[in-house]
């Protein structure tokens, strides 16, 4: 498979919760490509949490430094990489996103909902509604996650394992092939 990759980077899209880090780490371990997560790369770099730089910066901030560190990464070949759900909202992101395959990992509002429940540290979930706010952020960036190369719907029952197994079987079924002349 990672021949068939000739080295062009991975990047998983999708909400919060959908699992984008674990499952990076399985296909990263699979390709036998490096690992990156956007989210640890900024809380390295500023030394403060995701929440933290919300709190104190602001999101038009935060949406900066992962465009900065987004246009780092796709420098490199061989990754995968996990990006914040939000990367998709700035046009400039979507320069560096295709410079690799772009795989949208879905799964439902319940089901993310039931993983970020007991949650604290996601910044756009203090809300009296995280459930409501939930549906309208995925309502808000569905058109954008849909311009992705693939997308995979997580299905009840599944494991990151089983998800894994999907997209690599998914990924011949968007790559170019090679004409020979």
């Amino acid at each position: 498979m990672s021949s068939l990759l000739k080295g062009v980077n991975l990047y998983l899209i999708g909400m919060m919760g959908v699992g984008k880090t674990t499952i990076g780490r399985l296909l990263a371990k699979e390709l036998g490509y490096g690992f990156v997560d956007t989210d640890n790369v900024i809380a390295q770099a500023t030394g403060k949490s995701i929440n933290q730089l919300f709190t104190e910066e602001g999101e038009t901030a935060f949406r900066k430094l992962e465009s900065d560190v987004l246009s780092q990464v796709c420098a490199f070949t061989k990754l995968t990489i996990s990006t914040g759900g939000g990367i998709v909202l700035r046009l400039e992101n979507w320069g560096y996103l295709h410079h690799g395959l772009i795989v949208w990992l879905d799964a439902p509002v319940e089901l993310i909902y039931n993983r970020l429940a007991e949650d604290s540290t996601r910044p756009l979930l203090q809300d009296a509604d995280p459930k409501g706010k939930l549906r309208s952020l995925l309502e808000q960036r569905t058109p954008l996650y849909s311009q992705a190369d693939l997308h995979i719907i997580e299905r009840e029952g599944e494991t990151p394992e089983d998800l894994a197994k999907r997209i690599l079987e998914a990924i011949p079924s968007v790559l170019k092939t090679q004409v020979s002349h």
